[in-house]
């Protein structure tokens, strides 16, 4: 064999044993690289939710971001309402309980039954209240004690006859001079629910009651107001009114009562300022500020519950 030929093998030799190093168990191939790779990138976080677990800058102000436009939408909403509420009538009308109930009836009072008479008389359904004449024919003028300064004005009685007639009358007069405690001088038409007009003069028992009735109360300033002397008269309430007040800085001023049933401001104060109710039973509403409007009736939309 030639030297040639000899020099020839063994560069041969070294070329396999080169190769056989260069993929050595342990190494991997270009391809075998890329799949690992791939293999990592679907196991492992990605960048993005890396961000969104970790307490990072970004981290932190994707999930806050989310409360804060949640919690406008709750807080937008009520705002909303309470603007709508607070021009809806039912924003002039608040009720309250007084403290002291039993100390607000005067001589008439809930539950109690009277002994007297009925009389009758030509009633238009105006007279001492100060009530204007209307068609309600069935009214009566309660005697001089029990009308009681006009606490009465406006009381709802039923009245029973001792055959066992009854009828309901709201008290819009006085019976002066010969009414006897007890009396009640009725409308012609009321008495003849009871007995016949040739009777003239019936034993009776009577007794407050609190009917049922889709009117609201009403207000009217005298003739002669204005805000600096004014005469306040709640009409068509359910149950008799036991106070008058009116708003006065940030209290409330209660108004006295006349006996032809108007609260007088004889200084001005609360003309024209929201006005509280108080009926018998305890009760108050809260009326919005009217303007004083002399001798004109302004309705509330309000009314005393029945009792």
């Amino acid at each position: 064999m030639s030297k040639r030929w000899l020099f020839l093998s063994a560069a041969a030799v070294l070329i396999v044993v080169s190769l056989v190093v260069v993929v050595l168990p342990g190494h991997k191939s270009s391809a075998e690289d890329v799949k690992s790779e791939a293999g990592r990138a679907a196991t492992e976080p990605s960048a993005t939710g890396s961000a969104s677990n970790s307490p990072s800058a970004t981290g932190t102000s994707t999930p806050s971001a989310k409360p804060a436009t949640a919690s406008k939408k709750p807080s937008a909403t009520p705002s909303a309402r309470a603007t709508t509420a607070s021009t809806a009538p039912s924003a002039t009308r608040t009720r309250q309980q007084a403290s002291s109930t039993g100390s607000l009836a005067g001589r008439i009072r809930p539950g109690a039954t009277y002994r007297g008479v009925a009389t009758f008389y030509d009633a238009d359904g105006g007279g001492a209240c100060m009530y204007d004449p209307s068609g309600d024919v069935l009214t009566g003028a309660m005697n001089t004690a029990d009308y009681e300064s006009s606490k009465a004005c406006g009381a709802y009685v039923s009245v029973h006859a001792a055959g066992g007639a009854t009828v309901t009358v709201r008290i819009t007069n006085e019976c002066p001079g010969d009414c006897a405690p007890g009396q009640i001088d009725l409308s012609a038409q009321a008495f003849a629910k009871l007995a016949s007009p040739s009777a003239g003069r019936i034993p009776i028992t009577w007794n407050l009651v609190s009917p049922t009735t889709t009117d609201t109360i009403s207000i009217r300033y005298k003739t002669g107001s204005t805000r600096y002397w004014c005469g306040i008269q709640a009409i068509g309430h359910r149950n008799p009114l036991a106070r008058l007040e009116v708003r006065a800085g940030t209290g409330w001023r209660q108004l006295a009562r006349t006996d032809y049933n108007y609260f007088l401001s004889e200084d001005g104060t609360g003309c024209g300022a929201a006005i509280r109710l108080t009926d018998i039973y305890g009760e108050q509403l809260t009326l919005a500020p009217l303007a004083v409007r002399p001798n004109v009736t302004q309705a509330t939309r309000v009314q005393f519950a029945k009792h």
